[in-house]
C-alpha cells in the first residue's frame, strides 16, 4: 500500500504533466503505466480541494518555465512529448519525474510535494555506499565496524522486535553507524580527489533538471534549476530565454564531515553534515524506515545550501 507522501508525490507529478500539456502548443501527454498510476492517485485518492491545490502548485510554475525554456511554447511541426518516468529511473540515478522533449531538445522536472529531500539512500551490511555513490569501494575496516551492528538488528528482526522498544536505538545503532559512515567518507575523500563532485552528482542525479516543490501551506511553488552540464535554458529556433540559468559550479573540496549541531548546541545524534567549497552543504539524517526492526537504516538527505548563482524562484499561486 502506498504511503500518503508517495500518493501526493505521484499526484503532483500528474498535475505538473497535465498543466504543461494544457499550456504548451503541440503537447502530447504520453499514455503509459506511469501516467495511469499518477492520474489514478490524483483523481481517486485526492479530495477536490487537494486536486485544486495540486493543480495550482503546478500551474504557477509553468509560466516561469516558459521564460526559461522557450522550446516549451515554440510553435513547431514537431509535437511536444510530455511523459512521466518510472521509479526505476530514479533508482538508476535519473531523478526527473516529468520529461518534456521536442525533437532533439529535452528537459526534465523533479516534482516534490511539501518535501525538499534529494535522496533516500540506505545503509546495510550488504550495501557498499562508496562503490554505489562515489565509484570507490568502501574499506574492510568500514564493514568490520558496521557488520556486528546490522547482524544484531537481523537477530532482532527475526524475533519481531519494534524500534520503539529498543532503549539503545540511538547510542547502540544510530550513532555508531553514523560514525562508521563518516569515518569512511573521510577516508575516501583523503584518497580520491573526485569524491566531493561525485557525492553531489550522486545526490542530485545524472541529468540536468528543474526541481519543482509545491508548498500548500504557503500557497507557493519553488523552482530550482540544477544546470550541471549546461543543457538547460537553451534557445528555440526563434527565441532566446528571457531569463538566464547559470551552469552550477561543482565542489572540489570537503571542508567538514561531522555531526550536525543540534538546537541545544550539542552534536545531533542522528544527522551528519558535509560542508564543501562553492557553497555546498549536505545533511544526512539517519532513521528507521519501518516501525519494525530491520537490518538496514535509511538516510533522509537534504541540500542545506548550494552555490549562490543557482537559479531559485518562489512563485505565489495567487499572483
Amino acid at each position: 500500500m502506498a504511503s500518503k507522501q508517495s500518493i501526493l508525490g505521484k499526484a503532483f507529478e500528474y498535475a505538473c504533466a497535465s498543466s504543461l500539456a494544457n499550456r504548451c502548443p503541440g503537447a502530447v501527454l504520453r499514455k503509459d503505466a506511469a501516467l495511469d498510476t499518477a492520474s489514478g492517485f490524483f483523481f481517486n485518492e485526492c479530495t477536490p480541494k487537494r486536486q485544486r491545490d495540486l493543480s495550482s502548485g503546478a500551474t504557477a510554475v509553468v509560466s516561469a518555465l516558459e521564460r526559461l525554456e522557450p522550446c516549451l511554447s515554440e510553435s513547431s511541426s514537431q509535437s511536444l512529448s510530455i511523459g512521466l518516468q518510472s521509479d526505476a529511473k530514479g533508482i538508476a540515478g535519473d531523478v526527473r519525474d516529468v520529461v518534456c522533449s521536442r525533437g532533439p531538445w529535452q528537459i526534465g522536472i523533479s516534482c516534490k510535494h511539501n518535501n525538499d529531500a534529494v535522496k533516500h539512500s540506505r545503509l546495510s551490511s550488504s550495501i557498499d555506499f562508496g562503490a554505489k555513490w562515489l565509484a570507490h569501494p568502501c574499506s574492510r575496516q568500514y564493514f568490520e565496524a558496521i557488520d556486528p551492528l546490522f547482524s544484531r538488528l537481523d537477530g532482532l528482526q527475526k524475533r519481531g522486535a519494534l524500534w520503539r522498544d529498543l532503549p539503545d536505538k540511538i547510542d547502540g545503532y544510530y550513532v555508531p553507524i553514523l560514525n562508521a559512515f563518516m569515518d569512511e567518507l573521510r577516508r575516501l575523500n583523503s584518497q580520491y580527489r573526485d569524491v566531493p563532485e561525485r557525492l553531489v552528482r550522486y545526490l542530485i542525479g545524472r541529468n540536468d533538471f528543474y526541481k519543482v516543490i509545491s508548498y500548500e501551506n504557503s500557497r507557493a511553488t519553488r523552482l530550482v534549476a540544477f544546470n550541471l552540464a549546461g543543457t538547460l535554458n537553451m534557445p528555440s529556433s526563434s527565441r532566446k530565454p528571457i531569463v538566464e540559468v547559470p551552469v552550477i559550479r561543482m565542489p572540489r573540496h570537503i571542508y567538514y564531515i561531522g555531526f550536525l549541531e543540534s538546537e541545544n548546541g550539542g552534536p545531533s545524534d542522528n544527522t551528519a553534515l558535509v560542508i564543501c567549497d562553492q557553497g555546498w552543504e549536505i545533511s544526512l539524517r539517519i532513521h528507521n524506515a519501518s516501525s519494525k526492526v530491520e537490518p538496514s537504516l535509511k538516510f533522509d538527505v537534504q541540500l542545506v545550501s548550494y552555490p549562490r548563482d543557482v537559479y531559485n524562484e518562489f512563485i505565489p499561486w495567487d499572483a
